[in-house]
């Protein structure tokens, strides 16, 4: 049944929800001596008093459990908000599963760009947490002949790693993607090794397949997809904002920059490069990885970064042997969906972004994915909720969740996907209430007029769901 999982008990890692400290009777601290009059120090705790503990601010069992009543009494009427339209939403106990509350949460809506949610929980139930994408250099047919192959991996830079820029923020090991220079650096060295100080250069894109155009690309949010590109095809690579200029051939630049990086390491490019695949087992004379799966998945949910999503769905896709295009990723995460349990009926996916308007996922299921996601039952999918942006905070959800919009005390406690379309704002995450206990919401709103006002309104729901006493 939508909205519900036998058997789950509550819980979320400090990395979600942090910890709250209990004393267990005595101070956390040392006693201090008085100085100068003031208060006496406190007696050291007895011996036999429970040392101070720490607990997950989630709360387990049944104390406080939130109940329909209590969930629609603390929304009240911010459900029928005009600034809304047509509403169509679901919150979920991430407890129990259970669907608390809904209205219109099993017909299909348009879930813009929280369908990367369905993206990532495929990509995770699928992949191993260690996955990272390989780009490498491998020897052509013939002895001067080297061929660069496409991993799918659409942040490999061509930027020192100081001047790459995730969100305004600097990389750091485990964030930073695969350096292009350095891939030239290696390859250089092998070919110099071997005498060979010209060659003729390939260039594989095969592993993805069908038309590299989405039907709703736009050249800002979204550019041609290939299995080889350089920082995400933008124009200018150090360009780090929502909607970058993008390059018509992602695959012409991706070769351009590798050809001028092996030149600056003194391997010259005869003739003009050629597409042909890399010959089966042929000698690796360069490869750099990606950050692993988990890095990019989250990177892709706090930026709502659409090319990355587009590329995680592509390996969806590779791991269901489905062919690596916009369709063959949303039915190769539709399918995964329903392996790991999640009703899918209503549910239709065309790509692994959101970019598609024809794209659906009815609000109950796309609360029930943020609840799974939280489940002590699948660990893996964590990320899913650790890569969500924070109100307030982070990603899409920086300038969100202020003072000005009355929805101030959600900033750095809610943790949720947005999603907008023309016409289209949605909003799924998780919050916890005033009792501790974790609640998942999906909130999806179409044919409103004003999008900042829809996004104030959906705001209010879920800060209202943030201070309730839901039991």
């Amino acid at each position: 049944m939508a909205g519900t999982y036998r058997g789950r008990t509550a819980a979320l890692v400090a990395a979600i929800t942090g910890f709250a400290v209990l004393s267990g009777g005595g101070p956390a601290h040392p006693a201090v001596p008085a100085e100068h009059g003031g208060p006496p120090a406190a007696a050291p705790p007895p011996a036999s008093a429970a040392p101070a503990v720490l607990q997950p601010a989630v709360q387990q069992g049944t104390e406080g459990e939130p109940t329909t009543a209590g969930v629609q009494a603390a929304l009240g009427g911010l459900t029928t908000d005009r600034a809304l339209a047509a509403l169509s939403f679901a919150v979920v106990d991430g407890g129990t599963g259970k669907l608390l509350l809904g209205g219109n949460e099993t017909a299909p809506a348009t879930p813009a760009s929280t369908t990367k949610v369905a993206t990532s929980v495929a990509a995770l139930g699928l992949l191993p947490q260690t996955t990272r994408l390989t780009t490498k250099v491998v020897r052509g047919a013939a002895p001067d002949e080297i061929v660069l192959v496409g991993a799918g991996d659409p942040t490999l830079t061509g930027l020192n790693q100081d001047q790459v820029r995730i969100g305004g923020s600097p990389v750091d090991a485990d964030s930073a993607p695969a350096s292009m220079p350095d891939l030239a650096r290696q390859t250089a060295a092998s070919l110099k090794a071997a005498g060979l100080t010209t060659v003729h250069l390939g260039y594989d894109t095969s592993l993805f397949t069908g038309s590299p155009f989405h039907p709703f690309n736009d050249g800002t949010d979204l550019g041609p997809m290939s299995a080889l590109m350089v920082d995400e095809g933008r124009i200018t690579a150090t360009d780090d904002v929502d909607a970058p200029g993008r390059v018509a051939d992602p695959t012409a630049q991706a070769v351009a920059e590798f050809t001028r990086l092996l030149a600056a390491q003194g391997v010259k490019v005869a003739d003009q490069p050629k597409e042909e695949q890399a010959p089966v087992g042929a000698a690796v004379l360069g490869q750099v990885q990606s950050p692993t799966i988990v890095r990019l998945i989250e990177r892709a949910l706090t930026n709502s970064d659409n090319t990355l999503a587009e590329a995680i769905g592509r390996q969806v896709a590779l791991a269901s042997h489905q062919p690596a295009g916009y369709e063959g990723a949303g039915a190769a995460t539709t399918a995964e969906l329903a392996r790991l349990g999640v009703p899918i009926q209503g549910v239709q996916l065309f790509d692994g972004s959101g970019m598609n308007p024809g794209n659906t996922i009815p609000a109950a299921v796309l609360a029930d994915l943020v609840a799974l996601a939280a489940s002590p039952d699948h660990p893996q999918l964590r990320p899913v909720l650790t890569g969500m942006p924070i109100g307030g905070f982070t990603g899409t959800l920086r300038s969100r969740y202020t003072a000005a919009e009355g929805t101030a005390d959600g900033a750095g406690i809610v943790r949720a996907k947005t999603g907008s379309l023309s016409g289209v704002s949605t909003l799924a995450g998780t919050v916890v209430d005033a009792d501790g206990r974790l609640l998942a919401f999906a909130l999806m709103s179409k044919g409103f007029d004003d999008a900042g006002a829809a996004h104030a309104a959906m705001d209010r729901i879920v800060v209202k769901l943030a201070a309730c006493g839901c039991h």
